[in-house]
C-alpha cells in the first residue's frame, strides 16, 4: 500500500536512550493504529496497545508461517528451507514440532536442572571474582554462562559453544548482510547436522539424545527437522538469555535503591525478574504476523493479506495495565507482560531463562553487593542494529 494515509514511520523506530522505548509508541497507544514501512518494502500495521498485541498473537487468523509472503520481514534475508524452526510455523507442523522437546522445558524439568544450573553460575562468578576489576559483565559472566547452560541441556562440548555466539548475533542483526546471515546459518546447520548425526549412532542422556530416542527413531521427527529445532534452542536460549541478563545487571546498576531492595529481602526476586523482563522487553522489534483472513482487532479491520508487527516492547509500557510503566520497580507484579509472547508461540524456554535470571540477581546480591559501574567507564553501547536487544559492554567494579 505504497503512499498510504495510514503510514506512520519508518520502522524499526530507536529507543532514545537505549532502555526506554521509542516515544512514539506511547502516543500511537492513545490514537488509532498505524501502518509503518519496512526496509524491505512492505508497510504492516503496528500493534500497541496491550490488549491488541496479546489479542493478535492467540488470534487463529494471525499466522506466523514464514512461507506466507505478506509475513512481515525486517531481515535482509528471508528464511531457506534450512533456517525455518517451529517458530515460524503454524499447526499442525507448529505443534507438532514444538510438542518434541515440550517435556524437556517444564517448570518440573526446569527444577531437576536447578541444582546444576546454579553449580555452573557458581563456576562463572568464581572466575569473575578472581579478576581484577573493571571487568566487562557481558564477557565474563552474560556471554559464558547461559552458553553452558544450553550446551549442557543439549549436549555440545563445552568447547564448541564460542562457535555459537558469533554465529547467533550475527543471525539476530538487522545490518549484516544477506551474504553473511546466509553463511551463519549454514555453518550452524552443517555443525548441527554432524553433531546430530553422530547421536543418532549413540544417543546420551541430553536433550538432543532423548528427542531422537522418543521422535527420531519412531518416525515423529526427521533428522533435518531435528537440526532446526536445534538451532532455535541455541538461538533462543544463548542469545536471548545472555543480553537479558547483561541488560538485568545494567539495570540494577542504573537503581542502586532497586538493587539494594533486593540485597535486603531476597523474596524479591521473582518479582524483580518478570520486572526486569516487563520493562527490558528485549524482542525489541515485535513479534510479527499476517492475517490469512479478514480480522478485527480492538476495532482494526485487518484485510487478509495484510502483515501486522506485535510490539512487545509498546504493550509491556501500557500504563492502562503498568501504571507508571517508566518506572522500574522490583516490587510491581509484572506477570502480565508479553516479553515472552502469548498464545501458542509463546516462548518454550521462558522457565529455563527465568531459573538463570533468578540465580544471576542472586549471586549479584550474595557475592557481589558492592558492584558497580566504574566512575569511568565508557558510554553505554547498546545492540541497535540487532532484533535481540542488548549491550555490547558492560564494565563493572566491586
Amino acid at each position: 500500500m505504497p503512499n498510504s494515509p495510514d503510514l506512520l514511520a519508518e520502522f524499526p523506530l530507536r529507543r532514545p536512550d537505549g532502555i526506554s522505548p521509542p516515544p512514539l509508541l506511547a502516543e500511537l497507544r492513545d490514537g488509532e493504529p498505524r501502518r509503518v514501512r519496512l526496509p524491505y518494502g512492505s508497510e504492516p500495521w503496528l500493534l500497541t496497545r496491550h490488549a491488541d498485541v496479546r489479542a493478535a498473537l492467540a488470534h487463529p487468523g494471525l499466522s506466523a508461517d514464514s512461507s506466507n509472503p505478506g509475513l512481515p520481514r525486517v531481515s535482509p534475508l528471508p528464511p531457506g528451507p534450512s533456517q525455518v524452526s517451529f517458530l515460524r510455523m503454524d499447526d499442525p507442523d507448529h505443534g507438532r514440532l514444538r510438542r518434541t522437546v515440550t517435556p524437556e522445558f517444564t517448570h518440573r524439568r526446569i527444577q531437576e536442572l536447578r541444582p546444576g544450573i546454579r553449580m555452573t553460575a557458581e563456576r562463572v562468578f568464581d572466575a569473575l571474582a578472581r579478576r581484577t576489576p573493571p571487568v566487562d559483565f557481558i564477557e565474563a559472566v552474560a556471554l559464558p554462562l547461559p552458553a553452558l547452560v544450553i550446551g549442557g541441556v543439549l549436549g555440545v562440548p563445552e568447547e564448541d559453544l564460542d562457535f555459537f555466539g558469533g554465529k547467533c548475533a550475527v543471525i539476530a542483526s538487522t545490518v549484516a548482510r544477506p551474504e553473511e546471515i546466509g553463511a551463519a546459518y549454514a555453518e550452524m546447520t552443517a555443525y548441527l547436522d554432524d553433531l546430530i548425526a553422530a547421536k543418532e549412532k549413540e544417543p546420551g542422556e541430553d536433550l538432543l539424545g532423548r528427542v531422537i530416542r522418543r521422535h527420531l527413531t519412531t518416525g515423529t521427527l526427521d533428522h533435518g527437522e531435528l537440526v532446526a529445532v536445534a538451532q532455535l534452542l541455541i538461538a533462543a536460549g544463548l542469545d536471548t538469555t545472555s543480553n537479558m541478563i547483561g541488560l538485568a545487571c545494567a539495570m540494577l546498576l542504573r537503581h542502586p535503591e532497586q538493587f539494594a531492595a533486593l540485597r535486603a529481602d531476597a523474596d524479591l526476586i521473582p518479582s524483580a525478574v518478570d520486572e526486569l523482563l516487563r520493562i527490558l522487553t528485549i524482542v525489541q522489534h515485535g513479534t510479527v504476523r499476517v492475517a490469512t483472513r479478514d480480522v478485527t482487532i480492538g476495532g482494526l479491520r485487518i484485510a487478509e493479506g495484510d502483515g501486522v508487527i506485535c510490539s512487545l516492547v509498546a504493550a509491556d509500557h501500557d500504563e492502562g495495565v503498568f501504571p507508571d510503566a517508566g518506572r522500574f520497580d522490583v516490587r510491581r507484579d509484572a506477570s502480565a507482560h508479553l516479553a515472552f509472547g502469548h498464545g501458542v508461540h509463546q516462548c518454550l524456554g521462558q522457565p529455563l531463562a527465568r531459573a538463570e535470571l533468578e540465580i544471576v540477581l542472586r549471586l549479584l546480591c550474595e557475592r557481589f553487593p558492592t558492584l558497580h559501574r566504574p566512575h569511568d567507564a565508557e558510554e553505554l553501547r547498546f545492540r541497535e542494529e540487532s532484533f535481540v536487544h542488548g549491550l555490547h559492554t558492560l564494565q563493572v567494579a566491586w
